[in-house]
């Protein structure tokens, strides 16, 4: 089952290659222009998730099928698409949806240019290079 935190995840991934959320009847789109803030997401993507996910059925992602509310449902968990490694529903019970999210994107996956990714805590990433950097033995 995909958590709630598993779809906010695929979203903020897809977000940063363009693609939108859409209201089911067409009429509005939404897109964040800033995902991230420091280690966590943005002020604007939170406010962007709380308007869809207060609406989960009227919204789903550019290209897909699949309301934000129906992958909120037990059948439905997030996978590593198997073209480009970008998070991608999958039913557990029943058929796979027809086409990955990527289908529709130009040129990707592209690997010259830095893949999409969830937040970074950079006091983190820092201590466990010092920890790598300790380990290495000089001969």
């Amino acid at each position: 089952m995909a958590t709630t935190q598993d779809v906010k995840n695929y979203l903020a991934y897809w977000f940063q290659l363009g693609k939108k959320v859409v209201t089911n009847d067409g009429v509005a789109t939404i897109l964040p222009h800033e995902i991230f803030t420091s280690d966590r997401y943005s002020q604007e993507f939170e406010e962007c998730w709380q308007k869809i996910i207060t609406n989960a059925s009227n919204y789903h992602l550019e290209g897909t099928h699949q309301t934000i509310g129906e992958l909120l449902q037990a059948e439905w968990e997030m996978h590593p698409c198997a073209r480009c490694d970008m998070p991608v529903p999958m039913r557990n019970i029943g058929m796979p949806p027809l086409v990955c999210t990527c289908h529709d994107l130009i040129g990707w996956p592209n690997t010259e240019i830095p893949a999409p990714r969830g937040p970074i805590n950079n006091q983190n990433q820092l201590v466990a290079i010092r920890d790598r950097l300790k380990n290495v033995r000089v001969s």
